[in-house]
């Protein structure tokens, strides 16, 4: 698919893409704003939204994209549309014009207290220092380039150091994987990963299979965006037209358990599948195929989840919230799991557990782990 193609139709992965961030922005713009209510003299008041870029605002087909619908949302919502700042960018000018007449032709924009601000350059070292020195609003950030140009850790850091800053990042996973072993482009990947992860991952990556590949990369990425402070990483996998292989990853980062837990819940909405309950993370067309189901009767997951809290908990009492919190990150359960597990750990007599009603086991239930 071509360049000038991309925004003729929006494809299924295009739309959950947008859905993810939107919802995403909807919950994460409450939140900041409930908070600073609570504490107004801690802030400006204000919240932003930047895309770097953007895009046209509209796919030929008039389907409306990501900064479109974030506008919408905030038109919708007094709270949100007395306090968001946006910035859209794109360094394709027709792009800028056209997502300018979206924006213009968008029902009571007029309404927004700061107007949207268009800009038309190039990203890369100009705007990651203006980033650096800047004093940030709590601000959703969201990075989708084309290929991998202008993405880099120094970009995502630029917005995560102030408070209230997550950011999301779509990436083509086929382009980077192709690009660590290009030298031509090896200052991108650099940029990318870290010049010393990125060297280190290059040799490793000889020889193995393509899924266990994939995994290598997203891992050293994620572990990348870590290194810096203490932060929460969340990938959701997209595949394929034909669900064989994967076209792009979007990348969530929080430095607030409390973004990580939104994001996660919102993502395992959108998975295309799921196995027992557990969500798989991931857009696939193939799964509304029709398929066999002896790979999913075979997988047990809940029983690996049920082995690891036994294990990992052993000997102590900590409530349903505690258990959840400690053990669900960078694992693909989410809060359901945990209580399920829970009951029918607690039914079979393996743990036991404060009073609570029969078939629940809400956040305050405290329950005991026997010793190994």
């Amino acid at each position: 698919m071509s360049k000038n193609s991309f925004f003729d139709e929006q494809t299924e992965q295009s739309l959950v893409k947008a859905t993810i961030v939107s919802k995403y922005f909807d919950v994460w713009a409450n939140v900041i704003i409930s908070t600073q209510k609570r504490y107004p003299g801690r802030s400006s008041g204000k919240i932003a939204y930047i895309d770097l870029f953007a895009g046209p605002g509209r796919y030929d087909d008039g389907t409306q994209s990501t900064p479109i619908k974030i506008l919408k949302n905030a038109i919708e919502k007094p709270d949100i549309r007395n306090r968001l700042v946006t910035l859209f960018n794109d360094k394709d000018e027709e792009n800028s014009r056209s997502l300018e007449k979206a924006i213009r032709e968008l029902p009571g924009v007029e309404t927004l207290k700061h107007k949207p601000q268009v800009e038309n350059k190039e990203v890369g070292e100009e705007i990651v220092k203006m980033f650096e020195e800047m004093n940030l609003v709590p601000t959703l950030f969201f990075v989708d380039p084309w290929g991998y140009k202008g993405l880099s850790l120094r970009l995502v850091n630029s917005v995560l150091k102030d408070w209230g800053c997550d950011c999301i990042f779509f990436f083509n996973y086929n382009r980077i994987n192709m690009g660590l072993s290009n030298p031509m482009v090896k200052e991108h990947m650099d940029a990318l990963f870290g010049e010393e992860r990125a060297d280190a991952l290059r040799p490793s990556l000889n020889g193995v299979s393509p899924s266990k590949r994939e995994a290598m990369i997203v891992e050293e990425l994620c572990q990348s965006i870590k290194s810096y402070e203490n932060r929460y990483t969340l990938p959701f996998t997209f595949k394929d037209a034909r669900g064989r292989r994967t076209s792009h990853h979007l990348i969530f980062i929080s430095k607030n358990f409390r973004g990580y837990e939104i994001m996660k819940d919102i993502m395992a909405r959108e998975s295309s599948s799921q196995t027992e309950g557990i969500p798989s993370f991931e857009y696939n067309p193939a799964d509304f195929l029709p398929k066999q189901c002896l790979l999913f009767q075979l997988s047990r997951p809940l029983n690996d989840l049920k082995e690891m809290l036994l294990k990992e908990f052993a000997g102590q009492t900590l409530t349903m919230r505690g258990i959840y919190e400690q053990h669900n990150v960078d694992t693909p359960y989410i809060k359901k799991n945990y209580k399920n597990v829970l009951l029918e750990l607690e039914e079979k007599g393996k743990i036991a557990a404060s009073n609570h009603r029969k078939g629940t086991f809400g956040d305050s239930v405290m329950a005991t782990f026997p010793k190994l």
